[in-house]
């Protein structure tokens, strides 16, 4: 199954990283220097809990 997160943003970014670390094909639609930092630093979950770390996710795209 191959999943695509539209506005991986504060929600969409929880979902999507749950979803990655379970092995899902995720790809990241985002934008400006919020796809610029997963595109170079992958992204990181922090919260109550615990952390969710995608160190390079499937895939981090723009619809531009």
């Amino acid at each position: 199954m191959r999943i695509a997160v539209i506005g991986a943003g504060g929600i969409g970014a929880i979902y999507g990283a749950a979803l990655a670390k379970a092995g899902v094909d995720v790809t990241f639609v985002a934008r400006g220097t919020h796809l610029a930092a997963m595109r170079e630093n992958g992204l990181k979950i922090e919260g109550d809990r615990g952390e969710i770390v995608v160190i390079r996710p499937t895939s981090a795209s723009s619809i531009t």
